[in-house]
């Protein structure tokens, strides 16, 4: 159950995702700044519907795959599965729970990646308000480090999860 509705959500993130970028990105010109350099200064240009269709897949469809991927682990043979002590996670009684467990947590990277996406094309969407465009260094630097901070956690999730 919980599995449904991590998915369901998921689809709700991803969706809100692909509306997001289609709307804001209306306001984009038609040649978008869509590459910085290091100090925010744009170097890369595409035309608007490159760019849309570059980020809805990068926000949207990447995550889509991952989560596709994610809920087929348990098709994967048991010998191929990657966790400390495997014999005790995967084992008959453990392995449906094992699995449940490895798709949700999955799922929530997915929707953690689509949202940090959606926060790089807004970023995108006003820099590119002004001429010349230019990115917010410190807006980016701050959103990448709490992405970070939040995989990191995601991570130490899943290993505390599987450490005994």
């Amino acid at each position: 159950m919980r599995n449904l509705s991590s998915s369901r959500a998921l689809a709700v993130v991803l969706t809100v995702a692909a509306v997001f970028i289609l709307l804001s990105g209306q306001s984009l010109p038609a040649v978008v700044a869509s590459h910085f350099a290091a100090g925010g200064h744009a170097d890369g240009f595409m035309p608007r519907n490159a760019y849309l269709g570059l980020m809805l897949f990068m926000a949207v469809g990447v995550p889509f795959l991952l989560a596709l991927g994610y809920s087929l682990v348990h098709l994967i043979p048991p010998r191929l599965v990657n966790l400390p002590n495997r014999s005790y996670w995967l084992s008959p009684e453990r392995s449906a729970e094992t699995f449940a467990f490895l798709r949700r947590h999955g799922i929530y990277l997915c929707a953690l990646m689509a949202t940090f996406l959606c926060f790089i094309h807004w970023l995108v969407v006003r820099a590119n308000e002004l001429q010349p465009a230019h990115l917010p260094v410190s807006l980016f630097a701050t959103g990448l480090v709490l992405f970070l901070l939040a995989v990191a956690v995601w991570t130490a999730v899943l290993f505390v999860r599987f450490r005994r």
